[in-house]
């Protein structure tokens, strides 16, 4: 038997995490999520019985579709998961982020994170807890139990806790990525690819699941998001090389969760999600070089690299996903909008523009709205959000690229996330609430398991 992670280490760690000796029984859930998969997408290949565990594992409820966050993006949306705050309290606000003066991009992680995750109130309450590659878990914290970091880690043997795990990680040949490079540049090998990738993160998961003792356990798929990228709009179209092959990996995720489904029954509560759902790309927009051709955005440099490089006459600049910040004075290394009235002019006058952006082939409008950041969020962390979001059409996957030859191009990048097609599914539980959200999963998990939080979350359990 593998040693169980997390009891054997330093007296601090036994103290914070000691047994306990209630008598009341522990209930127990297990959560797989299977990245950006679309509710949609399952109910389709469900009744055309290409799924044929998860319509066996729906008999136990019922699969619902539920909305993510905005930027719907992996990291932000899975640290609402954990956490079931808005971006403002658990401070993940994009898949990169930027420390305004002196200005620096960064990728934010789990030691950014500033809100209690579902694992650290479980440890805390003496709950054992295996968490598995789940986006923004890395660098892995203290748990009661163990954590395997998700695709920020470059160093397996950095990549877990405690870390004599890593090791073991590393003898089992486990992969924490799919090499998304792949998807660009031969197709074959992307495939080829990612089946190792899954099989060896299911591999793993079977050996912790089976040897380690748990109350919580959850697993993350990153691989169906990988593959949603680079083959999407191939399956979309019907694409004679690739559209079955792409379902055909999903059936082997179908079997996996078959096999943990009929590994938790009469054992755990059992739970997948998704986190966003997809849709083709029809055109990748460069907002960054969008706001440069209409004067909000200026470089000093003839062939800048990156929006890091901007100059004091720049008003406004974006970051991924069609976050909007201005260069405002007091705030940011080189600014120079003025707090007050001249900032909330630019503000409007921004947010009026966007909208009146079209795709230059047929004339769509590409922004279907922009808000405020005080309209979607609230907490100490607002003033770091950005002070508007443009979210755009299904379609018009928004990047911060800086010049570029059109403000829109197609690329190899073929799938992107929306934000309305989120999947549910928890075991023998009937969900009423209509329009949830991601954030409501937290409550409802630590309602499962008989725990309250100590601290007030946005979301509200599910029943």
């Amino acid at each position: 038997m593998l040693c169980p992670y997390g009891h054997k280490s330093t007296e601090k760690r036994m103290k914070f995490f000691s047994n306990s000796t209630k008598a009341k029984p522990k209930r127990r859930v297990v959560v797989i999520g299977i990245d950006g998969t679309p509710y949609t997408f399952l109910q389709k290949h469900i009744a055309a019985g290409d799924f044929p565990h998860l319509k066996r594992i729906l008999e136990g409820g019922e699969l619902r579709q539920m909305n993510s966050v905005q930027p719907c993006i992996s990291s932000v949306a899975w640290s609402t998961y954990m956490t079931g705050v808005n971006p403002a309290k658990h401070r993940i606000f994009g898949f990169v982020d930027r420390k305004p003066n002196p200005f620096e991009i960064f990728l934010p992680n789990a030691a950014h994170m500033a809100a209690p995750t579902l694992w650290e109130m479980l440890s805390k309450d003496d709950r054992r807890v295996a968490i598995i590659n789940v986006p923004v878990t890395y660098p892995p914290k203290p748990v009661n139990g163990l954590m395997v970091g998700c695709f920020l880690a470059t160093d397996i043997l950095k990549a877990a806790y405690p870390p004599e795990l890593g090791t073991q990680l590393k003898a089992w040949d486990y992969r924490i990525d799919a090499d998304a490079n792949l998807g660009r540049t031969d197709k074959e090998a992307f495939f080829r690819d990612l089946d190792v990738t899954l099989e060896r993160r299911w591999e793993t998961a079977r050996r912790l699941f089976e040897k380690e003792p748990w109350d919580f356990f959850q697993l993350h798929v990153m691989e169906t998001d990988r593959i949603n990228h680079f083959l999407w709009e191939h399956y979309e179209k019907g694409d004679a090389r690739y559209a079955e092959r792409f379902v055909k990996f999903y059936r082997h995720v179908d079997e996996l969760l078959g096999e943990f489904y009929d590994r938790s029954l009469n054992n755990a509560e059992f739970v997948v999600l998704s986190d966003h759902g997809f849709c083709s790309v029809k055109k990748e927009v460069y907002v960054n070089q969008w706001l440069e051709d209409q004067g909000y955005l200026h470089f000093d440099a003839a062939q800048p690299r990156s929006v890091a490089e901007y100059s004091s006459k720049t008003r406004v600049y974006s970051l991924i996903p069609g976050r909007i910040f201005l260069n405002l004075a007091g705030r940011e290394q080189k600014g120079s909008v003025q707090p007050g009235s001249q900032a909330e002019t630019l503000k409007a006058e921004i947010a009026e523009a966007l909208l009146t952006m079209t795709d230059p082939d047929d004339g769509a409008c590409i922004i279907e709205k922009v808000v405020r950041r005080e309209e979607i969020y609230s907490g100490p962390f607002l003033e770091e959000a950005a002070d508007l979001i443009a979210i755009p059409y299904d379609g018009y996957d928004l990047k911060a690229n800086v010049r570029k030859p059109s403000y829109t191009a197609k690329t190899e990048l073929v799938g992107m996330h929306t934000f309305w097609d989120a999947s549910l599914f928890i075991k023998d539980h009937s969900i009423a609430k209509p329009g949830f959200s991601i954030a409501d999963l937290a409550p409802t998990i630590l309602r499962m398991m008989d725990h309250e939080p100590s601290n007030p979350m946005d979301g509200r359990p599910l029943f």
